[in-house]
């Protein structure tokens, strides 16, 4: 038994099926374009995740400069 009940020979039989309605080009086109989708896709989410990581280190960066601002007026309550 193959994917969920299927056996190789019923998937063999339905890709030769698809070839003969497709075409060879066609295939060949459509995995071409879902590839370049996924590719786009991808990069998408890399540059979600990169401003993602900007504003975490700027966040950062001005809760340092917070703090260190504070630091003197808290030096001067105490003397």
């Amino acid at each position: 038994m193959g994917v969920g009940g299927i056996s190789i020979w019923q998937l063999l039989i339905i890709l030769l099926i698809v070839v003969l309605l497709f075409g060879t080009k066609k295939l060949r086109s459509m995995g071409g374009d879902l590839g370049a989708a996924l590719k786009s896709f991808k990069s998408a989410v890399k540059d979600g995740e990169d401003a993602k990581d900007k504003d975490a280190a700027k966040i950062e960066s001005q809760a340092d400069e917070s703090v260190a601002a504070s630091t003197p007026e808290r030096d001067k309550e105490k003397a």
